[in-house]
This record gives C-alpha cells, structure tokens and sequence, in this order.
C-alpha cells in the first residue's frame, strides 16, 4: 500500500477521528483528575496514573479504530463493515468532541477560577496581618512535629525499630528546607495517639502532627500514618505501607514526599535526592545502626557502651555506611562526659571516625557534627565553628547540631549571646528534648543570669524530674546565686540519679561552702580512689582543691586535664563562674589561651 493510499485508509476508517476524540476525552478525565481527586484526600500518585493509562491507551485506541467500525447495529470488524456497506455516522463523532471539549474547557476554567480565589484569599488574609507575620504565617502552615510511633509488633524489644523509622523520617523531612519539623524522639511525654491534639501542636508550636505505628513481623514491616491539622483535627492523608522489609527506605521516602506535597512544600531538585537517599543496602548494618542511635538517644554510661558496640557491628558489616562512623564519633566522644572512659583513649578513635563518615559522605550534617564535636573536645574552637556551621547549612532542622554549636563551641568561646541563640533554635526544633531544656539554663549559667537558670531548670525538673542533669545544673546556679543549702541538695538528688564521680566535685564544692573542710577532704580522697577504678575529669579534682583554698593544686590538676583534653566542664575554662577567683593568674590565663583562645 502506498502512503497516500494509507493516510486515505486512515481517514476512511475514522482513526483520524478517534485520535481526535481519544485526545479531547483524554484531556477532560485528567481535568476531573487533577480536580476531584484532591476533594477526596486521593493521593497525587492516582493523577499520574489516570495519566499515564491514558497514553498508554493512545495507541491501544488507534489499532481498535483501524481495526473495527462502530455501525448502527453496533461495534463490527472494518472488513466485515465494508461488506455490508455499514458505516458510522459522522455526526456522532463530532457530538462526542464537542461535548468533550466544553466539558474540559469548563473544568480547566472552573480549576483556575477557584485556585485564584483561594490564592487571593490568603494573600487578603495575609494583607491583613501585622507587618512581618505573613511569612511567619506560611512557615508556621508549613510545619509539623513528628510523635513517637507505636509499637505495634508485640515485642517490646521491637521500640528500638519503630522509634529508628520515626527517626528516619524526621531525618529527610529536615531536610526539606520549607518545613518546620519538630521532633519528640527523645520523650515518652507523648503518646502516638494522644487525646488532645491541638494543645500538643500549640505547644511544639507547630500547625501539623504525623502519627504512626510499626509492625514487624518476620522480613515484612507494615508502616500506618496519618497527617493532621491540630487546631481542626482533620486528617490531611493517611495511609498504610505493607512492604517487604527491604524497601523500608523507600517506605521513609514516599512518606516524606507526600507529606511535603500535603503541606505544599516546593521541593528542590538535592532536596529531592536527599531525602531519597539509600542510606545503606546492608539491612542488618541497619537494624544494628537503629539498636545503636536508640540508645545514644538514652543516654547512661551502660547505653553508650552498648551503642558504641552496635554501631561498630554495623560499620564492619557495611564499611560504606556513613551514618555507622557518625554514630561511633559521637559515642566515643560522649564517653568522658559520663565518665565511662579517658579522653585520650577515646577522642583519637572519635576523630577517625568522623573524619571516615565525612570521607564517605561530605554532603552528611550528621558526620559535620560529629567532625565539630570533635573539634570543640580537641580545643579547635574555631575549627569547631566551621564544621558546626557547615552541618546547619547542609540541614537547618537538624536540632543536635544547634545544640552543641551553642552549648558546647560558642560557650566555649564566650559568645554567650550567640550560644543562647543557637540552643533556643535547637529548642524550637526538639522543644521537649531534656538536655536542651537543661542546657538552655546552662548557658544562663554561664552568663551568670542565675534567676533566669533557676527558672529555667525548675521548667525542666518538672517536665523530667528524674534528669540528673537539670539537678546539678540547678545546683551550680543556686550555690552561685548564695544559696549554697539549695545547691547542695540538688548536687546530693544529682549524684542519687547517676553516679558520674565528678558529681562528688560539685557536692565537695557546695560542703566546703558551708564550713564542711574535713567533708570536702573525705570526698576529695573518694574522688582518688574512683579514679583507680574509672575515669574522673581532672575538673573534678580542681574544683575540689579551689574550695579547700589550693589554688596551685587546683591549677595543676587544670593543667594536666588541658594535657589529657579532659573532659567538657573544663572547655568552658574561659567563663566558668567558679573559676573567677584564679583569673588574671598567668597559669591560668595561658590554660585559657591554650583551651579556648583569648584572654578570660
């Protein structure tokens, strides 16, 4: 057959006509598409499939026109048509065009016409506003808190894995930079379910919440959330994820980009690779990476040591995963602060660590962190500031790094105005973490506001009453404001609650206070005798011998902690109040110079 003769036969057979009908009828199912499916919380997905079944049935509906004609006695083959001189009628083609092409036309403008009265509305809504707030407004729309998923396995040792999919969730959201996400990993305040939504959400200060539950069962994880706008209780989305345990990641993604999509999040195209991101292909260096971040998020010297233990396995079975380092480098370097080994034991393994998370992966917030703590306990202040400031950049939801820059490298330095400022950032984004909330007093601590640490640390013991470091944090804060009885009654609830040996410094300090020498002495000789067993910051001892009256004892054991890079109460050498008899000594200004840089 020649082409002419074939674009005739085309023509004859009506296959120009049902690609034009195909084509306007096509177009008016995606309007419907695109504009009932949101009206009934249908997920975007189901748009690009009506889409892509309509392009696929393109082709499908020429080779029927070719193939068959519609008669009056109904749907024949062409050849058996032509036979019979039976053919369809012309007119009915153009009435199917027609009616298709205005009922398109009509929802395309219907479509445009209640998108620009919702868009006028809200920019009337926001003309409305004090100067200054629409932009808070939009971001405020734009934000949720992540609640503790439930454990729906019926294994309680089953926690650390919902408690490890709910961090990783958290984890891409962060990093989507138009939300606000909130996290509550770090507290069983909440429950999953909780009844009173709205009074949660406005106290995390946020507009959404994301509930969930997991269960495990063999290789199989079935995922449940659902998406919520607090003050209304309306659900947004929900859905339920039934996988093979091996797509979990993917599971994490496709929850983090329709939430995105739910709260019109514009994402970019590194947002969209970031939070796509396969972490690792080892599922046991998974589970095991889960087992150890669940208990470094529950701090003690018991659960370090197990963490470190568990994120080792997991770096041996995947040599590649980044976040496995990160894990290793943020434990090792914990280990002092809980007294659970020696600095120069463990911050040489802390470093190696970081520094193989960061050659994995430069692009890892959690691995800058890692390389920025590591940093601030080496007393590299300003090498600190960078990597600290580099993580922020790479992920500005990411609370742990607001909260060591602030607390741990700008105190350091005596930015203590900026240290506030970053601490109540990370507050903002894990306003019910208890070491942000104790450390928030911390900093006022060292800026000898001692009302506002008081009222600050109060705020926290009632919200964990049982956190040792709020007590002895309120116990620096009391003794230093002159209630020395008050001080020393939280360093004694402290020490009860965990006993770190350098809390006896402390209660050492508050006893000598009170006239107790001989009570400061015996203790001074159980701190010696601890450290033969354990290790004890060298700030333990000189605090002790600075309250007996011994400064050179105290400035020696200052000496040999700057020496060890001893622990992390004598980074803050520069601005801790109970040093500031000793300043203007030059032993002591060149211990300041050499920890942290400058003059006291």
């Amino acid at each position: 057959m020649s082409l002419p003769n074939f674009f005739a036969e085309l023509k004859r057979r009506n296959v120009y006509k049902v690609a034009i009908a195909y084509a306007v009828v096509a177009w008016l199912l995606m309007q419907v598409a695109s504009q009932i499916f949101p009206f009934f919380e249908i997920p975007s997905w189901g748009v690009r499939l009506v889409v892509l079944l309509l392009i696929i049935g393109f082709p499908i509906a020429l080779i029927l026109a070719w193939a068959f004609e519609l008669t009056p006695e109904g749907l024949k083959r062409t050849e058996t048509a032509d036979a019979a001189h039976e053919h369809s009628r012309g007119t009915l083609w153009i009435y199917i065009v027609v009616i298709a092409a205005v009922l398109s036309v009509g929802l395309f403008f219907l479509g445009r016409y209640t998108a620009q009265r919702a868009t006028s509305k809200e920019l009337g809504a926001n003309e409305r506003l004090p100067a200054g707030q629409v932009t808070q407004q939009s971001a405020v729309e734009k934000s949720l808190a992540v609640l503790p998923f439930a454990n729906l396995s019926g294994n309680p040792e089953n926690a650390y894995f919902a408690a490890g999919i709910q961090d990783e969730i958290i984890t891409r959201l962060a990093k989507i930079g138009e939300l606000k996400v909130v996290s509550c990993l770090t507290t069983q305040r909440f429950k999953s379910a909780p009844d009173d939504l709205p009074a949660i959400a406005k106290q995390l200060g946020v507009a959404n919440v994301l509930q969930g539950s997991v269960q495990r069962s063999a290789d199989a994880v079935r995922v449940n959330v659902q998406l919520v706008k607090a003050a209304t209780d309306t659900h947004l989305w929900a859905d339920t994820f039934d996988r093979k345990l091996t797509d979990v990641f993917q599971i994490e993604t496709d929850i983090a980009k329709t939430i995105a999509d739910k709260l019109r999040a514009k994402l970019t195209g590194s947002e969209e690779r970031a939070i796509s991101a396969k972490p690792t292909e080892d599922l046991e260096a998974h589970e095991l990476y889960l087992k150890g971040r669940y208990l470094w998020n529950r701090r003690t010297a018991e659960n370090l040591k197990k963490a470190l233990s568990y994120f080792q396995q997991a770096a041996d079975k995947d040599p590649n995963y980044a976040l496995a380092y990160a894990g290793i480098a943020d434990t090792c370097g914990l280990f002092s602060v809980y007294g659970v080994g020696a600095p120069q034991e463990y911050l040489p393994l802390a470093r190696a660590a970081a520094e193989k998370a960061l050659a994995l992966d430069d692009s890892l917030a959690e691995a800058h962190t890692s390389m920025g703590y590591v940093y601030y306990a080496s007393f590299q202040p300003a090498e600190s500031a960078k990597e600290f400031e580099r993580a922020i950049a790479l992920n500005p939801n990411y609370a742990t790094a607001h909260h060591w820059y602030g607390r741990l490298t700008l105190v350091m330095m005596g930015q203590l105005d900026r240290a506030m400022e970053e601490v109540k950032r990370a507050y903002a984004l894990d306003p019910v973490s208890s070491i942000i909330h104790a450390d928030l007093g911390g900093v006022e601590v060292m800026a000898r506001r001692y009302d506002e640490a008081i009222e600050q640390l109060r705020k926290t013991l009632e919200m964990d009453p049982e956190f040792y470091w709020a007590h002895r944090f309120l116990g620096i804060a009391l003794e230093l404001k002159g209630d020395v009885d008050g001080g020393l009654a939280e360093y004694k609830k402290a020490f009860e609650l965990n006993d770190d040996p350098a809390g006896l410094a402390f209660i050492a300090h508050a006893e000598a206070g009170l006239g107790q020498q001989n009570e400061t002495r015996r203790l001074l000789t159980q701190l010696t005798e601890a450290r033969k067993s354990r290790y004890v910051q060298a700030y333990a001892f000189a605090l002790t011998h600075l309250a007996l009256g011994e400064k050179d004892q105290a400035l020696n054991w200052l000496e040999q902690g700057a020496h060890e890079r001893g622990g992390t109460y004598l980074c803050f050498i520069k601005v801790d109040p109970f040093f500031d008899s000793l300043r203007g000594d030059p032993r002591f200004e060149a211990l300041v110079q050499k920890v942290a840089g400058g003059k006291s």
